[in-house]
C-alpha cells in the first residue's frame, strides 16, 4: 500500500476539495488526482465521485476511508514510540480552533513549538466551533480550541483560558469618559443602547442573552454577525456597542479605533478549552503542544506574525464564528 497515496487520499476526505488537500501538501492539485486515481486503479473500485458537487464518496470509499484512517493512526503511533525511544519529538499536530481564540496570543505559542521542536509539523485551522467538534469526533483534530467547552460523551475537556468580557464602544462614545473616570462602567449604562450581538445559535450569544436578562438590562440589538471581526468593524463605524472578550479586540484598543471599558459591577467571563477525544491517546506531538498551552501568553516572547506562517501550516480555513 503507497503510503504517501493514503495520506493524499485521507487529506481531499478531511478537507473536502483536491486544491484544499494539495496546498495542505505543498504538492499540484494534478499529482493529487493522479495519486487517488492509482489508488483506485490498484484497488479496481471508484473510490471518490466526482461528478457530484461537492463530491462523495462511493460506498468503497467510506469502507476504504474508515479503514485507512485505522491504519494511519496505528502507524503514526508506533512511529511515535520509536521516536520516544530515542527522546525525539517529531510528527503531526493537528489543531482546530475557534477563530477568535486569539491570533496574537496563538501566534506566540506556534513560534515557541517551532523553536523546541523544529521536527514537528504543526497545523492549525481557524473554524466555526461546530466544525471543530467534528473534526476532533471525526479524528481529523488532534486537539480543539472551543469557549465554552463541552465536557462528557465522546469529549474530554480542560479550561485553557478564562477570557473577562468587556464593553466596546467607539472612540467617540458618551461612556468613554464615564468609564475612564470611574474605571468602568455600570452594566445598567447599556439600558436602551443599540447593540451589536453574536448570532443565536452561538454559545457565547446566549450566554451574553442571560447575563443581561440577569441583570435586567434590556438592549436594542440592531446587527447580528456570526463572527467577532464583523462585530468590530460595525461598532468602529458607530452601528452600536458590544460585549466581547477583551483579548479579541487588543489589535483594535491598541489601534485606537475602539475602546474597551470593564464591567465594573459583574465578573463576565468567556472560557477557552482544550478539548480532545475522551478514549484516544494522544502523541508525544500533540502531548507536547497540550502542555505549552499550560504557559501564559504573555510570559512567550511576541512575534512577527507573519513568521509564524514562514515554514509551517498555521493556516486559516474560516475567518467565521467565535
Amino acid at each position: 500500500m503507497p503510503l504517501p497515496n493514503v495520506e493524499l487520499f485521507c487529506d481531499v476526505v478531511a478537507l473536502r476539495s483536491f486544491s484544499k488537500a494539495a496546498a495542505e501538501r505543498e504538492v499540484t492539485q494534478s499529482s493529487v488526482s493522479q495519486s487517488i486515481a492509482a489508488l483506485e486503479k490498484r484497488l479496481g473500485v471508484q473510490l471518490i465521485d466526482r461528478g457530484k458537487r461537492p463530491f462523495e464518496l462511493t460506498p468503497a470509499g467510506v469502507v476504504y476511508h474508515e479503514g485507512c484512517r485505522t491504519l494511519l493512526d496505528e502507524f503514526r503511533k508506533l512511529e511515535d514510540r520509536v521516536r520516544k525511544m530515542v527522546d525525539k519529538v517529531v510528527g503531526r499536530v493537528r489543531i482546530a480552533a475557534i477563530y477568535s481564540v486569539g491570533l496574537s496570543e496563538m501566534d506566540r505559542y506556534v513560534a515557541r513549538f517551532r523553536e523546541l521542536y523544529p521536527d514537528a509539523e504543526l497545523r492549525i485551522d481557524y473554524l466555526h466551533p461546530d466544525e471543530v467538534y467534528r473534526r476532533v469526533l471525526a479524528d481529523e483534530a488532534d486537539l480543539g480550541l472551543v469557549s465554552f467547552p463541552k465536557e462528557g460523551g465522546e469529549f474530554k475537556a480542560q479550561e485553557w483560558q478564562r477570557q473577562p468580557m468587556v464593553l466596546i464602544v467607539p472612540p467617540d462614545h458618551k461612556l468613554v469618559e464615564e468609564g475612564r473616570e470611574q474605571s468602568g462602567v455600570s452594566v445598567q449604562a447599556l439600558e436602551g443602547e443599540n447593540f451589536v450581538g453574536l448570532t443565536e445559535e452561538l454559545k457565547i450569544r446566549r450566554q451574553i442573552d442571560r447575563w443581561l436578562k440577569n441583570d435586567k438590562v434590556s438592549v436594542n440589538v440592531v446587527h447580528s454577525f456570526d463572527n467577532i471581526e464583523n462585530i468590530k468593524r460595525a461598532v468602529e463605524i458607530g452601528s452600536g456597542v458590544s460585549i466581547l472578550p477583551e483579548p479579541t479586540v487588543q489589535r483594535e484598543v491598541e489601534a485606537g479605533t475602539l475602546v474597551a471599558l470593564h464591567l465594573k459591577d459583574v465578573a463576565w467571563h468567556r472560557p477557552i478549552g482544550v478539548i480532545h477525544r475522551r478514549h484516544k491517546s494522544l502523541s508525544t506531538a500533540a502531548s507536547k503542544f497540550k502542555e505549552l498551552l499550560q504557559a501564559p501568553a504573555d510570559s512567550l516572547p511576541p512575534v512577527d506574525r507573519a513568521s509564524t506562517h514562514k515554514n509551517g501550516r498555521a493556516k486559516s480555513a474560516q475567518a467565521v464564528a467565535t
